[in-house]
Protein backbone atom coordinates (compact mmCIF):
# COMPACT_ATOMS: atom_id res chain seq x y z
CA UNK A 1 0.00 0.00 0.00
CA UNK A 2 0.94 3.30 -0.67
CA UNK A 3 2.48 4.97 2.55
CA UNK A 4 0.54 7.81 3.41
CA UNK A 5 -0.10 9.22 6.54
CA UNK A 6 -4.03 10.87 5.68
CA UNK A 7 -7.00 8.20 5.67
CA UNK A 8 -10.20 8.84 4.26
CA UNK A 9 -12.74 6.71 6.50
CA UNK A 10 -16.48 5.77 5.04
CA UNK A 11 -18.55 4.74 8.00
CA UNK A 12 -21.93 2.58 6.81
CA UNK A 13 -24.24 0.56 8.72
CA UNK A 14 -23.08 -2.35 7.29
CA UNK A 15 -25.08 -5.57 5.73
CA UNK A 16 -25.31 -9.73 6.26
CA UNK A 17 -23.09 -12.10 3.78
CA UNK A 18 -24.98 -14.78 5.46
CA UNK A 19 -27.37 -15.62 7.94
CA UNK A 20 -24.29 -15.95 10.85
CA UNK A 21 -23.89 -12.28 9.89
CA UNK A 22 -27.52 -11.62 9.84
CA UNK A 23 -27.74 -12.57 13.22
CA UNK A 24 -24.60 -10.56 14.12
CA UNK A 25 -26.06 -7.54 12.25
CA UNK A 26 -29.26 -7.29 14.05
CA UNK A 27 -27.81 -8.26 17.31
CA UNK A 28 -25.26 -5.40 17.04
CA UNK A 29 -28.21 -2.90 15.55
CA UNK A 30 -30.40 -3.35 18.78
CA UNK A 31 -27.72 -3.23 21.42
CA UNK A 32 -26.98 0.20 20.19
CA UNK A 33 -27.64 2.60 22.44
CA UNK A 34 -28.24 5.60 20.19
CA UNK A 35 -31.03 2.30 18.42
CA UNK A 36 -32.38 1.23 21.47
CA UNK A 37 -32.63 4.21 23.98
CA UNK A 38 -33.11 2.57 26.93
CA UNK A 39 -30.36 3.51 29.73
CA UNK A 40 -29.96 0.08 31.09
CA UNK A 41 -27.58 -1.77 29.02
CA UNK A 42 -29.25 -5.01 30.65
CA UNK A 43 -32.52 -4.32 29.24
CA UNK A 44 -31.28 -3.05 25.93
CA UNK A 45 -29.55 -6.71 25.49
CA UNK A 46 -33.06 -8.84 26.81
CA UNK A 47 -34.84 -6.46 23.87
CA UNK A 48 -32.35 -7.33 21.32
CA UNK A 49 -32.26 -10.98 22.11
CA UNK A 50 -35.89 -11.21 21.98
CA UNK A 51 -35.86 -8.88 18.36
CA UNK A 52 -33.50 -11.02 16.85
CA UNK A 53 -34.83 -14.22 18.01
CA UNK A 54 -38.34 -12.96 16.46
CA UNK A 55 -36.72 -11.40 13.54
CA UNK A 56 -34.21 -14.04 11.98
CA UNK A 57 -35.67 -16.23 10.20
CA UNK A 58 -38.25 -14.00 8.38
CA UNK A 59 -35.26 -11.45 7.68
CA UNK A 60 -33.08 -14.57 6.62
CA UNK A 61 -36.28 -15.24 3.73
CA UNK A 62 -35.88 -11.91 2.42
CA UNK A 63 -32.48 -12.04 2.10
CA UNK A 64 -32.83 -14.95 0.25
CA UNK A 65 -34.58 -13.42 -2.05
CA UNK A 66 -31.74 -10.88 -3.38
CA UNK A 67 -28.94 -13.92 -3.59
CA UNK A 68 -27.95 -14.65 0.13
CA UNK A 69 -25.94 -11.35 0.48
CA UNK A 70 -26.52 -7.52 1.18
CA UNK A 71 -25.25 -5.76 -2.15
CA UNK A 72 -24.12 -3.22 0.64
CA UNK A 73 -20.16 -5.10 1.08
CA UNK A 74 -19.61 -5.94 -2.69
CA UNK A 75 -20.65 -2.10 -4.08
CA UNK A 76 -18.94 -0.74 -1.22
CA UNK A 77 -15.43 -2.74 -1.64
CA UNK A 78 -15.88 -1.28 -5.47
CA UNK A 79 -16.36 2.19 -3.92
CA UNK A 80 -13.30 1.79 -1.65
CA UNK A 81 -11.07 0.83 -4.82
CA UNK A 82 -11.91 3.41 -6.94
CA UNK A 83 -11.50 5.96 -4.13
CA UNK A 84 -8.26 5.24 -3.54
CA UNK A 85 -7.15 5.08 -7.21
CA UNK A 86 -8.67 8.40 -8.17
CA UNK A 87 -8.79 10.62 -4.79
CA UNK A 88 -4.78 11.58 -4.35
CA UNK A 89 -3.74 12.63 -0.36
CA UNK A 90 -5.92 10.25 1.36
CA UNK A 91 -5.65 6.36 1.66
CA UNK A 92 -9.85 5.27 1.81
CA UNK A 93 -11.05 2.53 4.26
CA UNK A 94 -14.15 1.33 5.38
CA UNK A 95 -15.69 0.67 8.65
CA UNK A 96 -18.95 -1.02 9.08
CA UNK A 97 -21.33 -0.48 12.40
CA UNK A 98 -22.66 -4.25 12.75
CA UNK A 99 -20.66 -6.21 10.53
CA UNK A 100 -17.38 -6.20 9.55
CA UNK A 101 -14.80 -4.72 8.56
CA UNK A 102 -15.30 -3.40 11.94
CA UNK A 103 -13.73 -0.75 13.72
CA UNK A 104 -11.46 -2.03 15.87
CA UNK A 105 -9.76 -4.31 13.20
CA UNK A 106 -9.70 -1.36 10.50
CA UNK A 107 -7.79 1.01 13.06
CA UNK A 108 -5.17 -1.28 13.90
CA UNK A 109 -4.39 -1.65 10.71
CA UNK A 110 -4.84 2.02 10.12
CA UNK A 111 -2.18 2.18 12.62
CA UNK A 112 0.18 -0.47 11.15
CA UNK A 113 0.03 1.81 7.95
CA UNK A 114 1.38 4.73 9.46
CA UNK A 115 -1.98 6.90 9.47
CA UNK A 116 -2.11 10.12 11.56
CA UNK A 117 -5.02 11.98 10.22
CA UNK A 118 -8.38 10.92 9.90
CA UNK A 119 -11.22 12.27 7.86
CA UNK A 120 -14.38 10.23 8.70
CA UNK A 121 -17.15 10.57 6.05
CA UNK A 122 -20.24 8.84 7.23
CA UNK A 123 -22.24 7.61 4.06
CA UNK A 124 -25.24 8.93 5.77
CA UNK A 125 -25.72 12.56 3.53
CA UNK A 126 -28.09 13.52 6.33
CA UNK A 127 -27.43 13.56 9.98
CA UNK A 128 -29.07 11.21 12.60
CA UNK A 129 -27.99 9.72 15.98
CA UNK A 130 -29.06 6.68 14.69
CA UNK A 131 -26.35 6.42 12.11
CA UNK A 132 -23.95 9.77 11.92
CA UNK A 133 -23.62 9.61 15.81
CA UNK A 134 -23.35 6.02 16.40
CA UNK A 135 -20.77 5.50 13.92
CA UNK A 136 -18.73 8.53 15.16
CA UNK A 137 -18.36 7.22 18.95
CA UNK A 138 -17.51 3.67 17.68
CA UNK A 139 -14.41 4.57 15.59
CA UNK A 140 -13.96 7.17 18.47
CA UNK A 141 -13.93 4.75 21.33
CA UNK A 142 -11.91 2.28 19.81
CA UNK A 143 -9.17 5.23 18.24
CA UNK A 144 -8.21 6.12 21.59
CA UNK A 145 -6.37 9.31 21.00
CA UNK A 146 -4.12 7.97 18.15
CA UNK A 147 -5.25 9.90 15.57
CA UNK A 148 -5.71 13.86 14.24
CA UNK A 149 -9.51 13.03 13.51
CA UNK A 150 -12.22 15.20 11.41
CA UNK A 151 -15.70 14.24 10.49
CA UNK A 152 -17.68 15.61 7.80
CA UNK A 153 -21.41 15.31 9.49
CA UNK A 154 -23.54 16.01 6.42
CA UNK A 155 -23.00 16.01 2.93
CA UNK A 156 -26.88 16.57 1.70
CA UNK A 157 -26.20 19.82 0.29
CA UNK A 158 -23.44 19.21 -2.13
CA UNK A 159 -24.00 19.92 -5.66
CA UNK A 160 -22.33 17.32 -7.16
CA UNK A 161 -23.71 14.65 -5.08
CA UNK A 162 -26.98 16.26 -5.52
CA UNK A 163 -26.20 15.90 -9.47
CA UNK A 164 -25.92 12.45 -9.34
CA UNK A 165 -29.25 11.72 -7.86
CA UNK A 166 -30.21 13.96 -10.42
CA UNK A 167 -28.80 11.96 -13.06
CA UNK A 168 -30.33 8.38 -12.12
CA UNK A 169 -33.93 9.91 -11.46
CA UNK A 170 -33.94 11.77 -14.88
CA UNK A 171 -32.51 8.70 -16.60
CA UNK A 172 -35.22 6.46 -15.46
CA UNK A 173 -37.74 9.07 -16.48
CA UNK A 174 -37.88 10.16 -19.94
CA UNK A 175 -41.90 11.46 -19.32
CA UNK A 176 -41.31 12.62 -16.19
CA UNK A 177 -44.84 14.90 -16.05
CA UNK A 178 -46.49 11.25 -15.89
CA UNK A 179 -44.50 10.06 -13.10
CA UNK A 180 -45.41 11.14 -9.36
CA UNK A 181 -41.41 11.15 -7.58
CA UNK A 182 -41.52 9.84 -4.31
CA UNK A 183 -38.21 10.36 -2.01
CA UNK A 184 -38.28 7.51 0.46
CA UNK A 185 -36.10 7.48 3.80
CA UNK A 186 -35.62 5.46 6.39
CA UNK A 187 -38.20 6.11 8.88
CA UNK A 188 -37.27 6.64 12.73
CA UNK A 189 -39.37 6.43 15.70
CA UNK A 190 -40.93 9.89 16.27
CA UNK A 191 -39.74 9.90 20.19
CA UNK A 192 -36.08 10.05 18.69
CA UNK A 193 -37.20 13.12 16.04
CA UNK A 194 -38.63 14.73 19.48
CA UNK A 195 -35.94 14.46 21.13
CA UNK A 196 -33.84 16.53 18.76
CA UNK A 197 -32.14 14.71 16.27
CA UNK A 198 -32.15 16.92 13.26
CA UNK A 199 -33.31 14.08 10.80
CA UNK A 200 -36.42 14.92 9.66
CA UNK A 201 -35.53 18.50 9.08
CA UNK A 202 -32.29 17.91 6.99
CA UNK A 203 -34.75 15.02 4.92
CA UNK A 204 -37.36 17.98 4.12
CA UNK A 205 -34.54 20.34 3.56
CA UNK A 206 -32.61 17.95 1.05
CA UNK A 207 -36.41 17.11 -0.56
CA UNK A 208 -36.65 20.96 -1.10
CA UNK A 209 -33.40 21.26 -3.09
CA UNK A 210 -33.89 18.37 -5.20
CA UNK A 211 -37.09 19.59 -5.91
CA UNK A 212 -36.02 23.30 -6.84
CA UNK A 213 -33.16 22.00 -8.93
CA UNK A 214 -35.40 19.68 -10.74
CA UNK A 215 -37.91 22.53 -11.56
CA UNK A 216 -34.48 24.74 -12.71
CA UNK A 217 -33.87 22.00 -15.39
CA UNK A 218 -37.32 22.49 -16.97
CA UNK A 219 -38.43 18.70 -15.53
CA UNK A 220 -41.32 18.92 -14.13
CA UNK A 221 -42.75 15.20 -12.01
CA UNK A 222 -46.92 14.95 -11.68
CA UNK A 223 -45.91 15.48 -8.14
CA UNK A 224 -43.01 15.34 -6.11
CA UNK A 225 -43.43 13.55 -2.61
CA UNK A 226 -41.12 12.66 0.85
CA UNK A 227 -41.90 8.73 2.61
CA UNK A 228 -40.16 7.10 4.78
CA UNK A 229 -40.27 2.74 5.10
CA UNK A 230 -38.76 0.09 7.62
CA UNK A 231 -41.24 0.72 10.11
CA UNK A 232 -40.62 -1.66 13.17
CA UNK A 233 -43.00 -2.19 15.96
CA UNK A 234 -45.46 -0.73 17.95
CA UNK A 235 -44.43 3.18 18.37
CA UNK A 236 -45.42 5.84 16.35
CA UNK A 237 -42.55 6.70 13.05
CA UNK A 238 -42.24 9.56 10.77
CA UNK A 239 -44.98 9.74 8.78
CA UNK A 240 -46.35 9.65 5.76
CA UNK A 241 -44.92 5.77 5.45
CA UNK A 242 -44.03 4.85 2.38
CA UNK A 243 -47.02 2.45 2.16
CA UNK A 244 -49.38 5.35 3.21
CA UNK A 245 -48.10 7.10 0.36
CA UNK A 246 -48.38 4.71 -2.20
CA UNK A 247 -52.12 4.47 -1.48
CA UNK A 248 -52.26 7.95 -3.41
CA UNK A 249 -51.17 6.69 -6.72
CA UNK A 250 -53.56 4.13 -7.76
CA UNK A 251 -53.72 3.90 -11.81
CA UNK A 252 -50.76 6.21 -12.22
CA UNK A 253 -47.07 5.64 -12.44
CA UNK A 254 -44.25 6.17 -9.36
CA UNK A 255 -40.96 6.12 -9.33
CA UNK A 256 -38.80 6.06 -6.06
CA UNK A 257 -35.63 7.40 -4.93
CA UNK A 258 -33.52 5.93 -1.78
CA UNK A 259 -32.60 9.04 -0.53
CA UNK A 260 -31.75 8.57 2.91
CA UNK A 261 -28.94 5.44 1.14
CA UNK A 262 -25.45 5.98 -0.57
CA UNK A 263 -25.06 2.50 -1.05
CA UNK A 264 -27.44 -0.21 -1.98
CA UNK A 265 -28.86 -2.83 0.10
CA UNK A 266 -31.34 -5.13 1.66
CA UNK A 267 -33.39 -1.94 2.04
CA UNK A 268 -33.54 -0.42 -1.42
CA UNK A 269 -33.02 -4.29 -3.37
CA UNK A 270 -35.75 -5.99 -1.06
CA UNK A 271 -37.62 -3.56 0.74
CA UNK A 272 -38.33 -1.25 -1.97
CA UNK A 273 -37.66 -3.55 -5.40
CA UNK A 274 -39.22 -6.56 -4.20
CA UNK A 275 -42.03 -5.62 -0.91
CA UNK A 276 -43.38 -1.75 -1.96
CA UNK A 277 -43.71 -3.09 -5.70
CA UNK A 278 -45.91 -6.02 -4.60
CA UNK A 279 -47.97 -3.15 -2.33
CA UNK A 280 -47.58 -1.26 -5.38
CA UNK A 281 -49.17 -3.53 -7.59
CA UNK A 282 -52.05 -4.79 -5.14
CA UNK A 283 -52.89 -0.89 -5.10
CA UNK A 284 -53.64 -0.89 -8.38
CA UNK A 285 -50.13 1.86 -9.18
CA UNK A 286 -49.34 1.30 -13.14
CA UNK A 287 -45.61 1.35 -13.31
CA UNK A 288 -43.79 1.61 -10.37
CA UNK A 289 -39.57 2.17 -10.65
CA UNK A 290 -36.97 2.17 -8.12
CA UNK A 291 -33.55 4.29 -8.62
CA UNK A 292 -30.12 2.90 -8.29
CA UNK A 293 -28.18 4.68 -4.89
CA UNK A 294 -25.21 6.86 -6.38
CA UNK A 295 -22.76 3.79 -5.30
CA UNK A 296 -19.46 3.58 -6.64
CA UNK A 297 -20.20 6.09 -9.34
CA UNK A 298 -17.57 8.22 -10.98
CA UNK A 299 -20.02 11.20 -10.63
CA UNK A 300 -19.90 10.00 -6.36
CA UNK A 301 -15.95 10.03 -6.15
CA UNK A 302 -16.20 13.47 -7.91
CA UNK A 303 -18.87 14.21 -4.90
CA UNK A 304 -16.13 12.75 -2.54
CA UNK A 305 -13.55 15.20 -3.99
CA UNK A 306 -15.68 18.08 -3.61
CA UNK A 307 -17.56 17.85 -0.12
CA UNK A 308 -13.49 16.66 1.25
CA UNK A 309 -11.79 20.00 -0.59
CA UNK A 310 -14.92 21.72 0.97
Amino acid sequence: MQENKKALVLLNMGGARNKAELKMFLTNMFNDKNIITVKSSLLRKVIATFIVSSRLDSAWQNYEKIGNESPINKLTEKLIQKANKKIEDFTTYQIMRYTPPFAKDVINQMKKDGIKEVLLLPLYPQYSTTTTKSSFEDFMYFAKGNFKVQIIETFYRNEIFNECILDEIISKTPNPSEYNLIFSAHGLPQKIVDAGDPYEIQMNEHVKILSDKLREKGINFKSINLAYQSKVGPLKWLDPSLEEMLKNFKDQNVIIYPIAFIVDNSETDFELDIEYREIAHELGIKDYKVCKCVNDSDGFIEAIKDIIKN
